[in-house]
This record gives C-alpha cells, sequence and structure tokens, in this order.
C-alpha cells in the first residue's frame, strides 16, 4: 500500500520508528489567542534543514472565543501552497481539514493542487469538527456530521486518485468529467482525526493511518492496542499512528515533567524519556506545538536539533 503515496509519507511514517513534525504557527503565544505569525518561512526551513519529518498546518475557519486559538490564521490551503513554494523535502500536513465544512469538489480540488505543486508532500489529516459555530456560520447541520465526513472523504478518497480515479459518469451522470489534477503519486495519504464520529474499524479500513491526541503513556498503549486490533479485524495492513504533543521546553535539561495543556513543561531528558516510550508502544510521529514555550522558539528549536532530533531522524524511502 505504501508504494501508492508520495515523498511526503514515506518522510514520516515506518513501523517500528517515530518521527517528530513541528505545529504552526511555530510559534509562543500562551495568552493571545491570535499569534503574529512573523518569521514563520524562516522557521520552516530552519525546521526543514535541522531534520524535522512534517509541518503541520491548522483548519481553524473562525476565532471562536470560547475554543481561544485562531491556528495559523490564514487559510490553510493558502498556507501550504505559500510555504510549500519556500520549502523542498519537508512533509506538509493538515491536522485536521473539516471535510463537513467543505465542498468535497473544491477540497479534493485544493488537495490534489497542493500535492502535485509540493512534488508528492502532502499529507491530508482530515476531521469531522467539534465547533458548532461554525456549522452555523457555513449553514451546515452539526447533528449529521458523521455521515457527511464519512461522504465527503471517501469522495475526497476517489477524485484525487489516479488511475483510475473519479469521473462523473460513475456518479451515474453522464460524460467524462473528471477532476484534475489528481495526487503526484497513486494517492494522497488521508488520516483521520480522533473517530470522526465513526467507528474504529472505519478508520481502520478507510484511513491511511489514524490522528490522536496526546495521553499518559498507560493510555495510549491501550489507545493503540485498539487500533492495532481494529487493524487486525478489518484484514488491513500496518497503518500509523500520529499524535500532537504541547510542550514548554524548559532550560534545565532534567527538569522533570509537569502537565500543561495536552501536554508537559519539562527538560529535554524527560521529553526523550517520554518520545522514545511512545515509539516503543508504537507511535510512529510526534507533531510538537511550541504555543506555550516560555523560552525564545528558535532557542528551543536549536536545542531539540542538536539533543532530540538525532534519536529520531526522518525516514529514507
Amino acid at each position: 500500500m505504501s508504494e501508492l503515496f508520495g515523498q511526503g509519507y514515506h518522510r514520516v511514517f515506518r513501523e517500528g520508528h517515530l518521527t517528530l513534525g513541528l505545529n504552526f504557527p511555530i510559534e509562543a503565544y500562551p495568552r493571545n489567542p491570535v499569534p503574529q505569525m512573523r518569521d514563520q518561512v524562516a522557521l520552516a526551513q530552519k525546521a526543514e534543514a535541522a531534520g524535522y519529518a512534517a509541518l503541520w498546518t491548522r483548519d481553524v475557519p473562525l476565532l471562536d472565543p470560547s475554543f481561544g486559538d485562531a491556528g495559523q490564521t490564514y487559510d490553510p490551503w493558502t498556507w501550504l501552497a505559500f510555504v510549500a513554494a519556500q520549502t523542498r523535502h519537508i512533509a506538509l500536513a493538515t491536522g485536521a481539514i473539516i471535510l463537513p465544512l467543505r465542498r468535497p469538489v473544491d477540497l479534493a480540488k485544493a488537495a490534489a493542487s497542493i500535492d502535485q505543486l509540493s512534488d508528492g508532500r502532502l499529507i491530508l489529516g482530515t476531521a469531522s469538527g467539534d465547533r458548532p459555530v461554525e456549522y452555523q456560520v457555513y449553514e451546515v447541520d452539526y447533528q449529521t456530521r458523521g455521515d457527511v465526513f464519512a461522504s465527503t472523504f471517501e469522495f475526497v478518497r476517489s477524485a484525487t486518485q489516479a488511475p483510475p480515479g473519479w469521473t462523473m459518469q460513475e456518479a451515474g451522470l453522464s460524460g467524462q468529467l473528471q477532476l484534475i489534477p489528481k495526487a503526484k503519486t497513486g494517492r494522497i495519504p488521508m488520516l483521520v482525526t480522533g473517530r470522526s464520529r465513526q467507528t474504529l474499524e472505519w478508520v481502520a479500513e478507510k484511513a491511511d493511518g489514524w490522528l490522536m491526541y496526546p495521553q499518559p503513556i498507560p493510555a495510549q498503549t491501550q489507545v493503540l492496542a485498539a487500533w492495532h486490533a481494529a487493524l487486525a479485524k478489518t484484514g488491513q495492513p500496518w497503518k500509523p499512528f500520529a499524535q500532537s504533543l504541547y510542550i514548554d521546553l524548559v532550560a534545565d535539561p532534567g527538569a522533570p515533567p509537569a502537565p500543561i495543556h495536552l501536554g508537559f513543561r519539562l527538560g529535554r531528558n524527560a521529553l526523550l524519556a517520554h518520545l522514545e516510550a511512545s515509539r516503543d508502544i508504537g507511535v510512529n510521529h510526534v507533531t510538537l506545538n511550541l504555543r506555550f514555550s516560555t523560552r525564545d522558539v528558535s532557542v528551543v528549536m536549536d536545542e531539540l536539533a542538536e539533543y532530540v532530533l538525532p534519536r529520531f531522524p526522518v525516514m529514507q524511502r
């Protein structure tokens, strides 16, 4: 199956290995929900040169005060195109596009376009969304988001796949209309975030990997056991497991971990121990979010590049 995917997938995922990514914005903004978005291209290029496997872009259409985070502010597809033009090898991932809020044909067109323009670096993380206010503005029924997610996922998969891909004729319409471009390679790798209101067996069968939230190692061990059981039940080969992690990497290398929102404040020794434990239970990729950093993110990136990244190198095809 993996031979169908482009270079982005192969840089990030391999069974038994763990790689690291960074979330946009690569910036500390602990108190203000809207980041300044300064020097992001320079930091993205620095991440690529340092050996990160992927850069992750979020889909936050509206600033919801109760949610309190604007993500990278810009439209994810516009932002990915901007970053793709100024990087060469690092994978470009969405974590995650809210499928029910998007017209399926426009979403497929955007994803295939980015995949082609980036030379096969796109990893398409998807989600059903969890903020009702966005559904109100988009005039989409929040209660049906699970069904819409599933149908949109299938549409994007078929429409972007080559060959043979999706045609209008297969949809019961006349003619040979076809969405172009297609994926750079055989297909765009598509991940599902959480359950997205599907069964885990559906995710195991339909998705090319599972994107989850951070949890303590014992709890994540149980989540991974369920994932592997679902893959086996549906007759699927190995598929990767990825997760996010917020970190505030402090200057003291020996500082023990202390909980913060969806992650830890800790020194690099504890971070290394946590990442190694995550790899050992089967986590294949961790995307680091520096929003709550109390140190300059460029300094944090330098420390990670020197002491942490060499232990989790990018994959070579």
